[in-house]
C-alpha cells in the first residue's frame, strides 16, 4: 500500500502526519522523513514550502493559488527569489527584491528563507517524490470552496477537523512527543498534506496551474 506524509513548517520545526496518521516532528526535513520511513518508506511526502524558485518575477502557482483560496488570500505568499533569500540581512533581501522585480519582499518571506532553501537542497539531492501544496488552497479543494475562518480559530480548527473527518483523516488526540513540540493547526495542515499527497499519488491531484512552470530545472505548481 502507498504510504504518503504532508509536511508543515512549525516553528523551528517539521511537523509531518502520514496517511496511516502517525505524527512526527523534528528540526530537520531529512531527520523528519527518515523517522517516518523507519515505521514504513514513504512514497510521496508533500510540503508547505515553495518548491521551485524564480529569477525574478512571481510564481504562477503563487498568483493562482491566492485566487483559490478567496478571503484568505493573505495566506499565499510571493516567493522570493533565490539571491533574496540568501540575503544576510532583512535590509539587504529587500534591496535585492527591488533590483529584481521593482518590489520589496514581507519580512515574513524572508525569514522562511532557511526552511524553503533547506527543501530546495533535499528536492535537488532526493530521488524521493516530493511535492508542494498549500494548506489553504487543499483545504479550499476538499471542501469545494475557499473557508473564510482562519486556522488559527476554534471556529477555523473545528471546520478543519470537520472536513478531514468526512476524508477519512481522523488525527487522534494523543500524537505523543509531536504534540508537545508543534501547534494544532500546524498539525491540521500536515494532515491536508497528507490528503493532498494521497491524491497525487493516485493520480487525482489538481494543480496550480494546470501545466506546471519549469523553474530552476523542477516543475512547479502547488497540488491539492
Amino acid at each position: 500500500m502507498v504510504r504518503v506524509m504532508g509536511v508543515d513548517a512549525a516553528g523551528p520545526r517539521w511537523v509531518g502526519v502520514t496517511s496511516d496518521q502517525r505524527v512526527y516532528a523534528d528540526h530537520s526535513i531529512e531527520e523528519l522523513m527518515a523517522l517516518a520511513d523507519a515505521d514504513g518508506v514513504l512514497d510521496v511526502v508533500a510540503i508547505d514550502i515553495p518548491i521551485g524558485l524564480p529569477d525574478a518575477g512571481r510564481r504562477l502557482a503563487d498568483v493562482l493559488a491566492g485566487s483559490a483560496v478567496g478571503p484568505l488570500r493573505a495566506s499565499v505568499f510571493t516567493t522570493p527569489p533565490r539571491s533574496v533569500l540568501q540575503a544576510e540581512s532583512y535590509a539587504e533581501a529587500i534591496e535585492l527584491s527591488q533590483h529584481s522585480s521593482g518590489k520589496g519582499v514581507s519580512r515574513q518571506s524572508w525569514a522562511l528563507g532557511p526552511k524553503i532553501l533547506e527543501v530546495d537542497d533535499v528536492v535537488h539531492r532526493s530521488t524521493r517524490t516530493i511535492v508542494e501544496f498549500h494548506p489553504e488552497v487543499s483545504f479550499a479543494t476538499l471542501a469545494g470552496r475557499p473557508l473564510t475562518t482562519r486556522k488559527k480559530t476554534w471556529a477555523g480548527q473545528e471546520e478543519r477537523r470537520a472536513l478531514l473527518a468526512g476524508a477519512g483523516i481522523v488525527v487522534p488526540a494523543d500524537v505523543g512527543r509531536a504534540g508537545l513540540l508543534v501547534g494544532p493547526d500546524d498539525v491540521l495542515d500536515a494532515a491536508v498534506g497528507s490528503w493532498s499527497a494521497q491524491r497525487y499519488a493516485d493520480g487525482v491531484s489538481v494543480s496550480f496551474p494546470p501545466e506546471p512552470e519549469q523553474l530552476d530545472g523542477i516543475a512547479v505548481a502547488i497540488h491539492a
